[in-house]
């Protein structure tokens, strides 16, 4: 495999520094391939990355790609599953810089920049009763931007909840530097004036699409459940005002028609009550079958998991009986206003349930604890199922949608697929009630072969839900790249080149992230697969979802926990390479990871909080810094460790002795010239600590006459990293901090 990195252009670093800052434009190879990867199965790995403040600077970057013919890929959280996220140009990092976000009309609508995770909108509108109307299982770590760019649902969102239903206004920077703001009464009006030609074309594209009753009806049928497969043809149905369509357009759009600079949602409302279960099926098909009564029951949610799934939740939920090939599941909600209507709907769901073989009780539970439980299972399932793969294989994720009717029937013929190519170990679940699943696949892709295997089974695939079931291939999570090059397949002729209409009308240059929904490359699906060396039995799991990336203290000063698995995979892939140029890059990574990677890692282990596998960089990051170490320090450290009680002895009277030593004349002297010696025979030991200025002394003070503080009043500090930093879900404070407060308290101190 050819190397990935390349030496950057300093021209291009150069220029990029006069549009925005020096220091907002990265172009070491550290800094060009943490940021390579997101949560797909593709990699590319940047020319440079730049950080824009504001507009100004965005439609610096625009003139400056039209000019030199350079793309531009806009990057949010970077946990796109179909490879949107990523560029071999200009990547445009956007996390930074565009987190503005107000509630507004008492949390009825929500206004946010593309910086602002999703799971932060929805603790913002929480106390108000509503939340954005797109659910999907990475809110707690996808961004605004990158949720309305591929128009994502979820698990309770379904059609009429998505980005593009809920969308109340956006403003959107076109290629040429024009701003469009549908937030605006005159929007229009303005777009007529300063656009004239984009505005009359929009419109005689919308008069196209109408005359042609064919594609009228395909486009309404197709739109009626999930599908993210190219463009979003409805708005030429769905609205008048081309700025309004060009808005809508601009939807699941993943960053191909202009750079989207902030949107306002409606928000929905959330329901108070819920009860919530997992019900075990006999089998797949049965589970399928459940599927449409259970919604017409009105359930909320109907997430389905095959034998594989359940095999993955295990460790964390043990289940009452041994999981076979044919075993299931369906994870069931009700939410409702009132007690009432949730107990009418648990009722029904249980009656339906009755006509099925189960292979446990319904078990449905209020219990607010219990039902968290359920769902922080469902939601990392894509992350804990791709953590059982073997190691060195790469995580392969499809997403497709099928009429739900007719879902117990895909599922046969989907696992048949698995075993005709040779896949027998592919994972099955997904949003059953919107006849949406998800497939996980683990493929060594440095096998040809297995390219291969996957390259049939997708072509297989695209047969099966477009020939077959007249379905969508990408349901939710944008057509990418391992779905571009069969837009044609699903929408036809007619359609595919209205689409190709719209990208060169929004488009002319190709400057907006080239290759991704629409690619006229039969195997683009198969090209820049990411590789997935082995490197550490903690993170050869990881597949790189950037879950974790919200909770690194290190984020914005370094790298995040992916990022450093990202380049330590990299290390390991170039370190055995024959390939001067690859040694090269891998002896450069390591000398900026020393301080990029292992220094600046807090080393806490919050980034596992956030994971569902539980992946723990801190430790890996450990593991490097104690490889680092010579033979001679690990026996020092083993031997201070067997006698760590005469070491703190030693400690102190060493302390002891240097205060008398500064209390007799010249002892001072004597002592700063000792410690100089000794930080010059073993610097890392003895560092060299310049003595900072005194802090002035207040006058003692005395409490107010009457207070109640006195004596027996203290300030509790903790000093334990995890007792500062906060307590678990659900609980009030942490468990040492709480243990520390009602002792002082039992003891009489006020605290």
């Amino acid at each position: 495999m050819a190397t990935l990195l390349r030496p950057h252009d300093p021209v291009l670093v150069a220029d990029l520094g006069r549009l925005l800052a020096p220091e907002r434009v990265l172009f070491r190879p550290i800094d060009r391939l943490g940021r390579s990867a997101d949560a797909s199965l593709y990699r590319l790995v940047p020319e440079a990355v730049v950080r824009p403040r504001d507009l100004s600077e965005v439609r610096a970057l625009l003139a400056y790609a039209g000019r030199h013919r350079r793309h531009l890929t806009f990057r949010a959280a970077g946990t796109s599953l179909s490879g949107q996220a990523v560029s071999d140009d200009l990547l445009v990092e956007l996390a930074p810089h565009w987190r503005g976000v107000r509630v507004l009309d008492g949390g009825r609508r929500v206004w946010a920049q593309p910086g602002v995770v999703g799971g932060h909108l929805n603790r913002l509108l929480a106390p108000h009763g509503t939340r954005i109307g797109p659910d999907p299982a990475s809110i707690d770590a996808c961004m605004i931007g990158g949720i309305v760019a591929n128009n994502s649902s979820g698990m309770c969102c379904g059609v009429v909840q998505n980005s593009y239903h809920t969308l109340d206004s956006l403003a959107v920077l076109l290629a040429d530097g024009t701003l469009v703001d549908t937030a605006r009464k005159d929007a229009d009006e303005r777009l007529r004036h300063d656009r004239p030609d984009l505005h009359e074309a929009l419109s005689a594209l919308r008069d196209d699409v109408r005359r042609d009753a064919a594609l009228s009806e395909k486009i309404r049928r197709k739109f009626r459940t999930k599908n993210t497969t190219g463009y979003s043809l409805n708005a030429f149905l769905d609205h008048e005002r081309p700025a309004d369509i060009l808005s809508h357009l601009m939807v699941g759009s993943e960053g191909t028609l202009g750079f989207l600079a902030e949107v306002t949602l409606r928000t929905v409302p959330e329901p108070p009550f819920r009860s919530t279960a997992l019900l075990h099926f006999a089998g797949l098909e049965e589970a399928g079958d459940a599927v449409f009564p259970l919604a017409e029951a009105g359930a909320a949610a109907l997430e389905i998991l095959d034998a594989s799934s359940l095999r993955a939740i295990e460790g964390e939920h043990p289940l009452p009986y041994a999981i076979e090939r044919g075993s299931a599941a369906i994870l069931a909600e009700f939410r409702t206003e009132d007690e009432d209507a949730l107990r009418a709907g648990v009722a029904r769901a249980e009656g339906i349930l009755k006509g099925f073989r189960l292979r446990d009780a319904p078990g449905f539970t209020t219990d607010a604890a219990a039902r968290a439980h359920l769902w922080h299972l469902r939601k990392g399932l894509v992350a804990s199922t791709g953590a059982r793969r073997p190691t060195g294989t790469a995580l392969i994720s499809e997403d497709v949608a099928v009429p739900v009717e007719r879902l117990a029937a895909a599922i046969t013929d989907f696992q048949d697929l698995f075993v005709q190519h040779g896949l027998p170990d592919a994972v099955l679940f997904g949003h059953a009630k919107d006849g949406n699943l998800h497939f996980v696949l683990a493929e060594d892709i440095r096998s040809p072969e297995a390219v291969g295997r996957f390259d049939r089974f997708l072509r297989g695939l695209v047969d099966v839900v477009v020939g077959k079931y007249d379905g969508a291939l990408k349901a939710e999570h944008g057509s990418g790249r391992n779905m571009a090059p069969f837009v044609r397949t699903e929408w036809g002729d007619r359609a595919y080149e209205v689409m190709w209409r719209i990208k060169r009308l929004l488009d002319p240059g190709g400057i907006f992230n080239p290759g991704v929904v629409l690619n006229d490359d039969p195997d683009a699906h198969i090209k820049h697969m990411k590789p997935s060396p082995t490197i550490s039995p903690l993170a050869d799991r990881c597949i790189e979802c950037g879950f974790c990336e919200g909770r690194c203290p290190s984020r914005d000063l370094t790298l995040t926990p992916r990022q450093r698995i990202v380049v330590t995979r990299e290390q390991a892939r170039l370190g055995t390479s024959d390939d001067p140029a690859e040694r090269a890059w891998a002896k450069a990574l390591a000398a900026d990871f020393e301080y990029e990677g292992v220094t600046t890692c807090a080393g806490d282990s919050m980034c596992q909080t956030s994971c569902p596998v539980k992946i723990d960089t801190g430790a890996l990051m450990k593991e490097l810094k104690a490889a680092a170490h010579p033979a001679w320090s690990k026996t020092g450290a083993r031997l201070v460790a067997r006698h760590f009680g005469l070491m703190a002895f030693a400690a102190r009277g060493g302390l002891r002795a240097a205060w008398l030593l500064r209390a007799i004349p010249l002892g001072s002297h004597l002592l700063d010239l000792l410690t100089d010696v000794l930080h010059r025979l073993a610097p890392a030991l003895v560092p060299h600590v310049t003595p900072g200025l005194a802090l002035p002394r207040p006058a003692p003070r005395l409490p107010p006459a009457g207070d109640a503080i006195g004596a027996r009043a203290v300030v509790y500090f903790p000093t334990c990293l995890t007792r500062i930093l906060g307590p678990e879900p659900g609980q009030t404070m942490v468990p040492p901090a709480r243990a520390a407060l009602e002792s002082l308290r039992w003891a009489g101190f006020t605290v």
